[in-house]
């Protein structure tokens, strides 16, 4: 099953892959039915998840009901229990929206919700990050998550976000992170698909952000908490929820 998800998430463009995933997902769901694992986003159970990874495949990480990855579990979690963005008011920006957010948060009352992308079949708004067709000061939250790490221009892509989010207002900006690592990694020599994949994760990553990340958020004008939420999560709930143990949630304010 491994070699079959590795073989798929490399050769079928994601475009594809999320209209497809829309038909596949509730036939996997009823055949890994169990209790082992939980995915709180839907509270579904299971006997085990999915392998996921361009690079070294991790086991037990992609829930079978929504194809949530830990990360998006960890948000759903901080979101839900840390945050008002279930109950205010709000207006939203949501960058690559994940197909397990996606109609949930466009069925929210409170939310006068956006989403954006340049391929996304699920973007509202066709745009590049770098260059934002919205207003200064426009939103109350932004989502972009696992999205920087594909622009070569980050730092202009950071810049836009601060640019559109309103003062006070929150952004939460997920990416992968090696925290071994004090400074970014970066290397544009390195061209060959399966070459990139082994040293950034996937072969469309163009860095592998290190601790540094934080303080280029801070050089661009944001507040930055590190939130390190899995460590107020109990340890069984983590080890049910599958979540990544130690994974920073870069919380950002204007």
């Amino acid at each position: 099953m491994k070699k079959l998800f590795k073989l798929i998430l490399n050769t079928i463009p994601r475009p594809i892959l999320i209209r497809l995933s829309i038909v596949v997902r509730p036939i996997l769901a009823f055949l890994l039915k169990g209790s082992r694992f939980t995915d709180p986003i839907d509270g579904k159970s299971f006997r085990m998840f999915l392998p996921y990874g361009y690079g070294t495949q991790r086991n037990n990480v992609l829930s079978p009901s929504t194809l949530s990855l830990e990360r998006h579990r960890l948000l759903w979690l901080y979101l839900q229990n840390e945050t008002d963005f279930f109950t205010a008011p709000k207006k939203v920006l949501h960058f690559a929206p994940e197909q397990e957010f996606y109609k949930r948060f466009k069925k929210q009352s409170n939310l006068d919700y956006t989403t954006t992308d340049l391929f996304s079949p699920l973007a509202d708004v066709k745009a590049d990050i770098c260059n934002l067709p919205f207003e200064d000061n426009s939103y109350d939250m932004i989502l972009c998550n696992h999205v920087l790490e594909h622009i070569p221009d980050d730092t202009k892509a950071m810049q836009e976000l601060y640019r559109v989010l309103r003062p006070g207002g929150m952004g939460i900006f997920q990416i992968p992170q090696d925290l071994s690592r004090a400074t970014t990694f970066a290397d544009d020599s390195i061209t060959d698909p399966k070459e990139r994949a082994k040293i950034f994760g996937q072969y469309d990553h163009v860095r592998v952000y290190g601790r540094d990340y934080f303080d280029k958020l801070r050089s661009i004008g944001f507040k930055v908490e590190e939130v390190d939420y899995t460590k107020t999560i109990a340890p069984e709930l983590v080890e049910k929820y599958c979540l990544a143990k130690g994974e920073i949630i870069p919380v950002c304010y204007k």
